[in-house]
């Protein structure tokens, strides 16, 4: 490894998030947005980006998203982090348009790893259908890139990551255990195959799923990020529902099990374990799984909810996509406070 692949290798990728526990405190002490028949979704809630309203057929869709690096290869890094930041758009149900370029870069390094994180970031931008319009740059002691995405969608087609329905049949777009895969990878501890399997999912946009989910009358639907599978489902159950997840029926990396068995596992993981406290309750021991569940996606896939009934159908052609999506559990209205909002079966 030569010195400028070694910048590239920090705490990378979205387990560089700050943990959901600090992240809340701090927003509320922030002042809210005053309610605003344009300002559609703001902050005001958990949801993965702001949409605002320009009339009754437009609305724009407004996210960015940048990381440190957690591979040594710079065109891999831009894909994977033009990827991830593209995935908010797709989540809300909507098309990207525009893209600017967020960068952070040494000083002194070689320009020509900055020109092929570019590069791949672009690769990315103009397969997702959006242009690359521009962007920012500034000098920092270790290399950042993501992208500030400017999507469209109808305000009647809005996806929320909060709006689930009792009986809802949660669908995940992509499997689990990237966040564990590549640390591992870099510490030499994980394998090739397994490393592959991990960029293939980070590389993967969620724009087919996306093209897909929007047949149907979808309830609610997140991109499963930093806060992990179950992080990012409790932000859709809100508190007023339960999800039972079926635990065999969960797509993982194997390796990434084997893995999180040997206590591959990472900061940000255990972030996510601490925030969530008791209100996951696993029904049986098993310690890698509840990893995998807590384990931080960089680039991670969808998580739909949507009614039994058009389940089949939409399944029929979410099969069709490589990364094998799957039904993983469903919702059903929460009793009480002191019930857990997720329950592993």
């Amino acid at each position: 490894m030569n010195n400028d692949e070694e910048f590239l290798t920090v705490c990378g990728g979205c387990n560089a998030k700050i943990g959901a526990g600090n992240l809340a405190s701090i927003l509320k002490s922030l002042p809210r947005p005053k309610q605003s028949n344009k300002l559609l979704v703001g902050y005001n809630s958990d949801d993965d980006a702001a949409v605002y309203k320009i009339n009754d057929q437009t609305a724009i869709i407004q996210t960015i998203d940048f990381f440190p690096s957690m591979v040594t290869d710079p065109y891999l890094f831009g894909q994977i982090a033009a990827t991830n930041a593209l995935s908010d758009v797709f989540a809300m149900g909507g098309d990207v348009l525009t893209c600017l370029n967020v960068v952070c870069f040494p000083e002194d390094s070689n320009m020509n790893i900055l020109e092929k994180i570019l590069a791949g970031g672009a690769a990315k931008v103009k397969e997702a259908g959006g242009i690359l319009a521009g962007g920012h740059s500034i000098h920092d002691h270790h290399v950042k890139y993501g992208l500030s995405v400017m999507g469209i969608v109808n305000p009647k087609k809005i996806l929320r990551n909060d709006q689930v329905k009792d009986n809802d049949v949660l669908i995940l777009t992509k499997p689990l255990g990237v966040g564990i895969i590549i640390p591992a990878y870099n510490a030499g501890q994980a394998n090739e195959t397994a490393y592959e399997k991990a960029i293939t999912s980070m590389t993967t946009l969620n724009k087919a799923a996306a093209d897909i989910m929007k047949k149907y009358p979808i309830d609610s639907c997140t991109d499963v990020t930093g806060f992990g599978l179950a992080g990012h489902l409790t932000e859709m159950l809100h508190g007023e529902y339960q999800a039972i997840l079926n635990a065999e029926d969960i797509p993982i990396l194997p390796e990434a099990y084997e893995y999180a068995g040997d206590f591959l596992t990472t900061a940000g993981g255990q972030r996510n374990r601490d925030f969530l406290g008791n209100r996951i309750n696993f029904t049986f021991n098993d310690y890698a799984l509840e990893e995998i569940l807590f384990d931080p996606q960089t680039s991670g896939g969808l998580l739909i909810a949507v009614q039994p009934e058009y389940v089949g159908q939409m399944m029929k052609e979410l099969r069709r996509l490589p990364l094998k999506p799957a039904v993983i559990g469903k919702v059903q209205k929460r009793l009480s406070n002191e019930e857990p909002e997720i329950i592993v079966d």
